[in-house]
């Protein structure tokens, strides 16, 4: 059986945990129809149930009380620990975000076994073969997870969330697993709601216009911002943009912010460094927009234009004027 580790927001299970559950499809196929339970923890919204049985979930262990109204990696993956002893589930998973990340490193250091980060794909059951990204995402890494359970998490948009052939009619356990004193020593002390702006949601929009060092300064967005408009996109920036204050860390996309996966993306004055590709990589169609026909991001892009993106935006921009008259 795989357990899976799902998260959710106000609007029900992530998309990027909708993915894990997709590969984990994928996974329970080769397997001759392993069964799949979700563990999800607190206060679930009444659509995560539907959208577990459109995306093919058999089995729901909800994990509430006290000990888990607020976020405790070693807390929850003590939970984890738990139902797994319990289900006796040979594969356990997370999508790669960094509490899937920490949760399941928690929950490998528990049960001393290995844990592969950030996987692509997989190639062998029996001994578990995966691929996996490494090194930001430059570079791939074939890696054997021999004992059992195989623990790991999904690269972000490695996978599409897409509904299951059959929907399920999922079994929920609600349970409350007894928690060590010592394991909430780290856990969230308080929320607060994110600022959200014109710019939009990062990960969820088709089209991302992104903005790096070429901006110039923190007044040199003004294009990029009217074509992200025009677009319906979303604005994204480097880390470099973020680091010297000139537009804000929710921006950022890279291996320290936002990994994107839109149709489009189109970075304007971004070298495209390991850290920010790792972010990016995943776009279907890269157009980019540099002074530099030997950056990185240039030499990696579909598609490439030679010049100032402060020349250049605008007149993408005139253009797209005109056509809509």
């Amino acid at each position: 059986m795989i357990l899976l580790w799902l998260e959710c927001d106000a609007n029900g299970v992530t998309e990027i945990s909708l993915e894990t559950v997709a590969f984990a499809r994928s996974l329970s196929a080769a397997g001759g129809g392993i069964v799949i339970r979700a563990a999800l923890f607190g206060d679930v919204p009444e659509a995560a149930r539907d959208q577990l049985a459109a995306h093919g979930v058999d089995e729901v262990h909800h994990v509430t009380g006290s000990a888990y109204d607020a976020y405790s990696g070693a807390a929850w993956a003590s939970a984890l620990q738990d139902i797994r002893e319990r289900t006796t589930c040979v594969v356990v998973a997370a999508a790669g975000s960094p509490r899937g990340n920490e949760v399941i490193a928690h929950l490998a250091a528990r049960l001393d076994v290995p844990m592969a980060a950030n996987v692509l794909s997989f190639s062998g059951l029996a001994p578990f073969e995966v691929t996996r990204q490494v090194a930001g995402g430059s570079a791939l890494e074939d890696m054997r997870l021999p004992r059992r359970p195989a623990l790991f998490t999904v690269a972000g948009h490695s996978w599409t969330a897409t509904p299951a052939d059959q929907r399920t009619t999922p079994v929920w356990h609600e349970e409350s697993p007894a928690v060590a004193e010592a394991d909430l020593i780290a856990r969230v002390s308080a929320r607060g709601e994110a600022k959200e702006d014109s710019s939009g949601a990062l990960t969820s929009s088709r089209v991302v216009v992104g903005a790096g060092r070429g901006a110039g300064g923190p007044n040199g967005f003004g294009g990029v911002m009217e074509l992200a408009e025009m677009l319906d996109g979303a604005l994204g920036v480097s880390r470099v943009v973020t680091s010297l204050g000139w537009r804000p860390h929710h921006e950022q996309i890279g291996q320290t912010g936002s990994r994107i996966s839109p149709e489009l993306y189109i970075p304007c004055g971004i070298s495209g460094a390991i850290q920010h590709w790792a972010g990016c990589s995943s776009s279907k169609t890269i157009l980019a927009i540099n002074t530099d026909a030997e950056a990185p991001m240039v030499t990696k892009a579909h598609y490439a234009v030679i010049g100032d993106m402060h020349e250049v935006v605008p007149a993408i921009v005139a253009e797209l004027k005109r056509r809509a008259v």
